[in-house]
């Protein structure tokens, strides 16, 4: 009985909490994620991390932990109570470990609920998209003097340009004649895009853009704010390992500043949404630009195309090897988000001189 079973996993780690009862937390589509509810708060998240996904679940843990530990020495200005809505705490096991591994060797983690908290799943104004930038460059600002290269690179390549090129070059030759009659015009525009679409990856592997702690998956509905709406903190920490801080930045706004559906068909309500970019990036340079070089700074605007073009290729690149990565509906469901993409990417630039 999961239940029971629940109840026993929590046993196994340090805290003063007494198991009542849980609830299923389904907003991921990877890890299974338990509100744990204590007879007297505080309240815990009881989380197996998907070891089919990640490969070293105990180094993503121990990335989590370790900048979560980072951030909270940075804030140890703040009352206990302050810091403990700010920053994610994990729980150490009865024996001092990050991690609980089941008998059927999956792996859990621990962390303590934050209260009296909320989160968006999509940004409907400019107050929304300004806090959510100030907690990302808060996150990035407070780890910035973090070193990326002790943390574990828990997806491999995940925004490496070159390698999504690849994996594209080779769907295309296994792709039928059909997808690619039917992806043609794309396939142009990834091909057109090549040389801009690897600036910043080659800005990176030069050093002219320093590696740093990032998030890697900066969606809103990652953010944590108040009831008032104010921004407390960024979680879903399980993605956290080197990068640049360009994929953050970009990633956010790709999935901000789209006016419609990731796979909305009627390509006239894809827009650009200058408003909520203008927003999230006053929210984010307030708390990030005396940590950003010249450089970094300048290639800002770069960063949101190239994150919205990695996910138009990834889309593309799944179409013409016949939906072999992510879930579709129907048959041209990659297709379509592609083309979503391509459209947003199109709209961006027309936007550009007002960014």
């Amino acid at each position: 009985m999961l239940t029971e079973k629940l109840k026993f996993i929590f046993g196994q780690f340090e805290h003063q909490g007494e198991f009542e009862s849980y609830q299923e937390l389904a907003s991921g589509h990877i890890n299974d994620t338990y509100l744990i509810k204590t007879k007297k708060k505080p309240h815990f998240v009881l989380q197996r991390i998907n070891h089919g996904v990640f490969k070293d679940v105990p180094g993503l843990i121990e990335n989590k932990v370790a900048v979560s530990k980072h951030i909270q020495e940075k804030l140890k200005n703040l009352s206990v109570k302050k810091q403990k809505r700010r920053v994610l705490a994990f729980a150490q096991t009865k024996s001092g470990e990050s991690y609980y591994r089941d008998e059927e060797g999956n792996y859990w983690n621990l962390m303590y609920f934050i209260d009296k908290s909320v989160t968006h799943e999509i940004v409907d104004n400019d107050d929304i998209a300004y806090q959510g930038g100030r907690l990302l460059g808060q996150f990035l600002t407070l780890t910035s003097d973090f070193d990326a290269s002790k943390l574990t690179e828990v997806i491999p390549k995940f925004h490496d340009m070159s390698f999504r090129y690849s994996q594209f070059e080779d769907a295309l030759k296994i792709a039928s004649n059909e997808r690619l009659e039917k992806a043609k015009d794309y396939i142009k525009q990834v091909e057109d895009l090549k040389e801009e679409m690897h600036i910043l990856q080659k800005l990176k592997e030069s050093g002219a853009i320093k590696l740093r702690v990032t998030h890697n998956d900066t969606k809103i509905s990652n953010a944590l704010f108040n009831k008032k709406n104010k921004g407390l903190c960024l979680i879903d920490t399980d993605t956290v390992m080197p990068g640049i801080v360009h994929y953050d930045f970009g990633d956010a706004i790709r999935t901000i500043c789209n006016t419609a559906a990731e796979d909305e068909t009627n390509l006239d309500l894809v827009e650009f949404n200058v408003d909520y970019y203008k927003a999230y990036t006053k929210g984010f340079l307030k708390k990030m630009k005396s940590s950003l070089t010249p450089t970094e700074l300048k290639y800002l605007p770069l960063a949101a195309k190239t994150m919205i073009f990695i996910m138009a290729l990834r889309f593309l690149t799944d179409y013409l090897n016949n939906d072999i990565y992510y879930k579709t509906k129907y048959p041209e469901h990659n297709l379509d988000r592609a083309k979503n993409q391509f459209k947003l990417i199109q709209s961006f630039t027309e936007k550009i001189n007002q960014l």
